[in-house]
């Protein structure tokens, strides 16, 4: 896992967070990757995916075309994400949705992705392994 604050569409649903006045929500998240962390389970959940589901994708998608669109550029930019369920329809024996879902094959996916939102919120500019 990369540095989250490298994701745009992690960068979307924060700012998508602090416009609705719920970036709070980043706390508790942070707290229950603590308390995890603490207690050495780090690696049961990804707690990330929790940010995601505050949104549509509609809705991150707009956020994304607004962040990577320079405010000179007089011509509408859209992001449009294909849905997971379009995703399975398209590649229907493939299962390796992990990085678009967070449903990652192996518990230390969850662990470092956890760990890259740990050192996010920290202000670490260092990845989660």
């Amino acid at each position: 896992m990369s540095k989250m604050g490298d994701f745009i569409a992690f960068n979307a649903v924060v700012e998508l967070l602090k416009e609705k006045g719920k970036d709070s929500y980043m706390q508790e998240l942070l707290e229950k990757c603590k308390e995890l962390q603490q207690n050495n389970k780090l690696q049961t959940e990804n707690v990330v995916k929790q940010l995601y589901k505050q949104f549509t994708t509609e809705e991150i998608s707009a956020k994304i075309a607004q962040l990577i669109t320079p405010p000179e550029l007089d011509i509408p930019v859209d992001v449009i994400f294909q849905s997971i369920e379009d995703l399975h329809k398209s590649c229907p024996n493939n299962k390796g949705d992990w990085y678009f879902t967070g449903d990652y094959p192996t518990l230390g996916g969850n662990k470092v992705v956890n760990m890259a939102f740990i050192n996010y919120m920290e202000g670490k500019n260092v990845r989660g392994y």
